[in-house]
């Protein structure tokens, strides 16, 4: 099923895959022009969105093009020489901002609720300056994608992606209830989160019960909750009344999908609390994007609009030092602005600080002198936390491993980004010389890919796009005598 913005015309290439291939295909029921407004089932059956150009998906049961993978595919791309795909890429999300109302988890008709990590402005900037080099300044297509980029950073910076008053940002999922991916790929997931918060055995706002099935506003993952002496006595449930999991939940579970950290304990268990934080991640992106911004402005000389975008990233840079930063534990951490209170949960994003450039010297030095806690044999660990869900320890993910090399590098710490990237290339060749492939996410403290989850989709999947791109990006940025032993040392492990 492949569905067209409602007020396109059929290309004459899609009629013909559509008799050829036996594709459906048809118009969206409406035009879209902002993110959310097409919420929960409103479109069936689901289907593709459609795009103009050609992309390159991550792998696996991920055959569409996603967000935040794009980005480090693209370098990827780029480090191959393959410019012209990853402009195409990089046109592809103006298109889905033009005529699906922002850039979404991935062109799928169940994302049109959701966006992901905002690495529009890294795109736009590696593409201009990877064409520049080859000779071709194309300062119409910049001013183009300034116009895309605005729109996207300005989802970003208005209600309801506000993070309180803090002038900070949140991720925020504007659909209601179960994402219709977890339905058919994470088998059992919400019934197991349900009995979680039940056998927590005290209040939760992230429940809901009724006497009754149909007063329920999500009954999809529902249990009942019986008299256990009558129960034991006669082998029968006798109902005392129906439990599910609230809109409260759902709402923090879907947020913590836009955010790319799925699944993770980081935002309360499985992510419930998601939306209640400012992040680290989150915001050092809308900095790097301000930066950027200023950036792209100048290229096309408007001087005005870079001293505008050089205030947002400095206002942005002062209150993540203040609310971000803490000094005791020398590391950043998310801000629940609701108990306005720094969280403690040390996660890897960390790093983001360092590699957007907003952490001073002085925290830089604490983040590595704290570089023990993450590094493990293969890699960075995401958190010092084993949740059994695969954004958390024991598991590392490249394109951490490129954020934090590469913010490393950016302070100086050149031993320590070599070291990373060696332990993580090291690991991903060593696994693809046993099983001839290369994985989307590795256990970073046993060196393999042969994982085991306890929630989520159990799955590791083969292809994998952004640890491509990330296995290019590191490899190039290690020093030639390094990378030449490379190969035969990860053999030998």
């Amino acid at each position: 099923m492949l569905y067209l913005p409602a007020d396109m015309e059929i290309p004459a290439a899609l009629q013909k895959l559509s008799r050829e291939c036996k594709v459906r295909v048809e118009h969206l029921p409406m035009i879209i022009r902002g993110p959310g407004e097409v919420t929960r089932n409103k479109i069936q059956p689901p289907g593709l969105l459609y795009l103009q150009n050609s992309y390159v998906v991550p792998g696996g049961r991920f055959n569409e093009m996603y967000g935040w993978d794009s980005y480090f595919i693209i370098r990827g791309l780029l480090r191959e020489g393959r410019v012209d795909l990853a402009r195409g890429m990089v046109e592809n999300f103006f298109f889905e901002i033009e005529h699906y109302g922002a850039v979404l988890t991935a062109n799928r008709t169940y994302y049109l609720t959701r966006s992901q990590p905002p690495f529009l402005s890294s795109m736009i900037v590696a593409v201009y300056e990877a064409e520049k080099t080859r000779g071709k300044e194309d300062s119409s297509w910049l001013a183009r994608a300034y116009r895309h980029a605005n729109r996207d950073y300005e989802m970003w910076v208005r209600p309801p992606h506000l993070a309180g008053t803090t002038g900070l940002s949140r991720y925020y999922d504007f659909g209601e209830g179960p994402v219709p991916e977890g339905l058919h790929d994470e088998a059992g997931y919400y019934h197991d989160v349900l009995a979680f918060f039940l056998k927590q055995k005290k209040q939760s706002p992230y429940l809901e019960e009724s006497e009754h099935f149909e007063s329920l506003q999500h009954p999809e993952y529902s249990l009942q909750l019986c008299d256990d002496v009558a129960s034991k006595a006669d082998s029968k449930c006798r109902l005392v009344k129906y439990v599910a999991l609230s809109p409260e939940y759902y709402k923090g579970d879907r947020s913590m999908r836009e955010s790319g950290f799925d699944i993770s304990f980081r935002f309360g268990p499985y992510g419930a609390e998601t939306h209640h934080f400012a992040p680290v991640c989150l915001n050092s992106l809308l900095y790097k994007t301000e930066t950027d911004m200023e950036k792209i402005s100048a290229w096309l000389k408007d001087t005005q609009a870079a001293a505008q975008w050089h205030q947002r990233a400095e206002k942005r840079k002062e209150i993540m030092q203040n609310l971000l930063w803490n000094p005791q534990g020398g590391l950043f951490f998310d801000y629940d602005f609701q108990t306005e209170k720094l969280s403690s949960y040390q996660y890897a994003t960390t790093f983001y600080p360092l590699w957007v450039g907003l952490a001073t010297e002085a925290q830089a030095d604490s983040v590595a002198k704290n570089l023990h806690l993450f590094e493990q044999e293969g890699g960075v660990a995401m958190s010092t936390q084993e949740t059994g869900v695969q954004w958390d320890y024991p598991y590392g993910w490249a394109p951490i491993q490129l954020l934090a090399v590469e913010g490393l590098r950016r302070y100086g710490y050149n031993a320590e980004a070599d070291r990373i990237s060696d332990k993580f290339l090291s690991m991903v060749l060593a696994n693809f010389s046993r099983d001839g492939n290369i994985r989307e996410k590795y256990n970073v403290v046993t060196d393999s890919s042969n994982i085991k989850l306890a929630e989520g989709y159990r799955d590791n999947i083969i292809g994998f796009g952004w640890t491509n791109g990330v296995f290019l990006e590191l490899l190039n940025g290690l020093p030639p005598d390094r990378r030449n032993r490379l190969g035969d040392t990860s053999i030998a492990r």
